[in-house]
């Protein structure tokens, strides 16, 4: 029988003061227009990067992506007194023995793949072991090839493969391309959309100038000057979880509480962490104003849409009231033309101490807030049906 797919849906409203989180290619902050408005843009590799960062440090459980495994290979078994060319040899059969006709890479750069590999970091440790166990048929490999011959596969590819395919909590969560070894993709159960303004942001100068500390005789003023592009935004931030693939890519086995942790784990990072843009000039280190989730089957909704019409300032000033009333407004829309029969759960929270009409329940704190929608979103979960 077929099984829905259940999605956390998760939307943020997020004031950030002046900053430049995510620079284009002339240093200066992203923006796009939307609704014929300049809306400040922060694309959603700049911040998944963090994320995941984050989750892994929680976890003790660290991957990387990098075209260099088969050098780091190779240094580390130089570092165990192998032979600088025998290591070499080593590295070229990470490539040469991972499957039929090898993976393709750069042996003018230490055999380096073409494609960026996505693993765990220990995964570097375990390839050194393999070549370890192998170094007998590697010795022997090496004395029979000659330089102008293709280099024969010597490592088990089985082994091999099992390897640079494994995986963490966080390539569960965010999917991982391996189109050189089908058996690698992973797909990811996290999708993220660009964070924009809800309002019109234009970037703003701000001109600057670094003074000479030590000056030579006669000389006087500033070492450097320059001016820098900020934007100063309530940004819309969503992401949503397919639950029920989540569940397949840990294992149909996997309990409902190790779903549940690593869900309320990334949520915890999805509200709270922050891109490294120009941090340290900016200290943009805010917190949302807004979050609200909503646990839905069949399909994710993302309340974009509600900004397409940027939001205008409150008389008093400031959008986070408007565009609260914004959101609120759209989530009762969305509840009229979708119906509520897939709406397992929705709540939020956020600043303001009164609960919003059409965001669900109120929760005090974005503590409170983490463990219900995991919850909410984990309970009677079942593993993706799969033709």
């Amino acid at each position: 029988m077929h099984t829905p797919a259940r999605f956390l849906d998760l939307h943020i409203l997020h004031p950030v003061t002046a900053a430049n989180l995510n620079r284009d290619a002339d240093n200066d902050p992203k923006t796009i227009s939307f609704g014929n408005t300049t809306r400040a843009l922060v694309s959603p590799q700049a911040w998944k990067r963090p994320i995941r960062l984050n989750v892994e440090q929680d976890l003790g459980e660290h991957a990387a992506r990098t075209r260099m495994v088969p050098p780091l290979v190779a240094r580390k078994l130089q570092e165990a007194q192998w032979p600088e060319d025998l290591a070499a040899f080593a590295a070229a059969q990470i490539v040469h023995s991972a499957k039929n006709g090898g993976l393709q890479h750069n042996d003018q750069e230490g055999y380096r793949t073409q494609a960026m590999l996505y693993l765990p970091t220990d995964a570097i440790d375990d390839l050194v072991a393999l070549c370890e166990k192998h170094r007998t048929e590697l010795e022997e490999a090496l004395a029979a090839h000659t330089p102008k011959k293709k280099i024969n596969a010597v490592l088990p590819a089985k082994d091999l493969a099992a390897h640079l395919t494994r995986r963490t909590a966080s390539i569960n969560l965010f999917g991982r391309m391996f189109a050189e070894l089908p058996a690698g993709h992973v797909e990811a159960a996290v999708q993220m959309a660009p964070a924009f303004s809800v309002h019109q942001s234009d970037p703003q100068p701000d001109f600057f100038t670094a003074v000479e500390d030590l000056p030579q005789d006669g000389e006087s003023g500033s070492a450097h000057l320059q001016t820098a592009f900020l934007t100063t935004s309530l940004f819309y931030r969503f992401a949503t979880i397919n639950i029920t693939d989540l569940h397949h890519n840990l294992g149909p086995g996997a309990p409902a509480d190790t779903v549940n942790a690593l869900v309320e784990l990334f949520v915890r990072h999805f509200i709270l962490s922050m891109p490294g843009g120009k941090k340290t000039s900016t200290a943009p280190h805010t917190v949302p104003d807004l979050v609200h989730y909503a646990v839905r089957d069949r399909r994710p909704v993302s309340y974009g849409a509600a900004f397409e019409q940027p939001v205008k300032a409150a008389p008093q000033g400031g959008y986070t009231a408007p565009a609260r009333q914004a959101l609120a407004d759209y989530a009762a829309t969305i509840s009229r033309l979708l119906g509520t029969r897939h709406l397992v759960a929705h709540g939020h929270t956020g600043t303001t101490a009164k609960p919003i009409k059409d965001l669900g329940t109120h929760h005090t704190s974005f503590d409170d807030l983490t463990a219900a929608c995991a919850t909410a979103a984990t309970a009677a979960l079942t593993p993706a049906c799969r033709p």
